[in-house]
C-alpha cells in the first residue's frame, strides 16, 4: 500500500487554476523530492496534503485513509515540518515535544517513551532542557522533526525545511532525513528549490504551472530530458518544453 496516493487532484482560486489533475504515489520508505519554480503549485499541494485547504476535485489518501472522507485517521499518519518554524522559542526542547504530544492525546507513559526515543534519535538528549531560542537553525529543525515523529506517522512532509540553513547544516539535515527512510521505513516528501538536495535514486516530482510534468527516479528523468537534473528541470519548466505526466 502506498504511503501517499494523489489522484487527479485539481484546485482553483476562483477562476485561476493552481493544480491540474495531479496524480502520483509514494511508496513506503522512499525519499521523494518535489521541485517546481515559484507559482508552480507546490504551496497549494502542501496546503491540500495538510488539510489547510479542503480538496475540491480528486483524491488524497494517506496510507489506507481518504483525507476527504476520514480526515482524522489520515492526518494521524502524517508528520509535518513547515518552512516557517512553529516551535515555541521560550519553551525548552522537551517542553515543545511534550506539548505537541498532549495535542495528539498520547498517554503519559507513551509520551515519556516517545520523547526519550525521539530525543535520542535526533541527537538532542543533552539539549533537552535548553530553550529553543538558544539552538542554531539546524538543531531547531531537528526539534521540529522529533516533534513531527512523536505520533509515529508513516509519512513525513518537509516543506523547504533547509531554507536559511548554512551549507553544512543543510547537508546534515538532508542526510539525517534520508536515514529515517532507510532505518525506520518512513516515507518522506521533501519540497525544495535546490537541485543539489536531490539524489539520482530519489523519486522525483516536478510541478510546472499546476501540472505534474515529470515523475520517476531522478536519474531517469534527467536522462530523458537532457542528461543532467539542471538541464532537465530547465527544459521541463519552460512553457514550450513542459507536458503533463
Amino acid at each position: 500500500m502506498s504511503a501517499l496516493h494523489v489522484d487527479q487532484l485539481s484546485f482553483s482560486y476562483g477562476p485561476r487554476e493552481a493544480l491540474r489533475q495531479v496524480s502520483f504515489s509514494l511508496a513506503p520508505g522512499r525519499f521523494a523530492a518535489l521541485l517546481g519554480p515559484n507559482g508552480a503549485g507546490k504551496s497549494t499541494l502542501i496546503a491540500l496534503l495538510t488539510r489547510l485547504y479542503d480538496v475540491q476535485k480528486g483524491e488524497i489518501r494517506i496510507g489506507e485513509f481518504s483525507l476527504r472522507q476520514s480526515p482524522r485517521p489520515a492526518l494521524k499518519q502524517l508528520g509535518v515540518v513547515f518552512q516557517q518554524s512553529t516551535l515555541d522559542l521560550d519553551l525548552s526542547v522537551e517542553q515543545n515535544l511534550r506539548y505537541h504530544a498532549a495535542l495528539h492525546g498520547l498517554a503519559r507513559r507513551e509520551v515519556n517513551e516517545r520523547v526519550e526515543q525521539e530525543l535520542a534519535r535526533q541527537g538532542l538528549s543533552e539539549r533537552r532542557r535548553e530553550r529553543v531560542r538558544e539552538l542554531n537553525g539546524g538543531h531547531r529543525r531537528r526539534v521540529e522533526i522529533a516533534r513531527a515523529l512523536l505520533h509515529q506517522p508513516r509519512l513525513l512532509l518537509l516543506d523547504e525545511a533547509s531554507v536559511g540553513l548554512d551549507p553544512g547544516s543543510r547537508l546534515a539535515l538532508n542526510q539525517h532525513v534520508r536515514s529515517l527512510c532507510r532505518e525506520q521505513g518512513i516515507s518522506v516528501l521533501w519540497t525544495t528549490h535546490l537541485l543539489d538536495e536531490v539524489h539520482s535514486d530519489d523519486d522525483l516530482l516536478i510541478l510546472h504551472q499546476g501540472r505534474l510534468v515529470a515523475s520517476g527516479q531522478a536519474r531517469e528523468v534527467s536522462a530523458e530530458h537532457g542528461g543532467g537534473l539542471d538541464t532537465a528541470f530547465n527544459r521541463l519548466t519552460t512553457s514550450a518544453g513542459a507536458s503533463p505526466r
